[in-house]
């Protein structure tokens, strides 16, 4: 059995970079629109005008998939694993 996912606001977190430096992107949870999947929408996070790096869908067994161009595989894992593990800070 998943855990749940808990990430239901705007969070950051710190990716190591297959090509370039290292950065935090910033992850915002796409509002539902009554489908049992819960989108992530993933951007650079400290630019002006941030660029749009793809986003993590997740099914209800906790099963995700990168829909996007721009993050590598490791990136997309890291990515996921930062979601998956989030905890609301007290």
């Amino acid at each position: 059995m998943m855990k749940n996912i808990e990430l239901m606001s705007e969070a950051k977190a710190w990716v190591k970079r297959k090509n370039g430096p290292d950065e935090v992107v910033r992850i915002v949870p796409d509002p539902e629109d009554g489908t049992p999947v819960l989108r992530y929408e993933i951007y650079t996070a400290f630019d002006a005008n941030p660029d749009y790096l793809g986003r993590i869908l997740f099914d209800k067994q906790g099963y995700w998939i990168y829909d996007g161009e721009i993050l590598s595989v490791t990136e997309q894992e890291q990515v996921a694993k930062f979601i998956i593990n989030y905890v609301e800070g007290v």
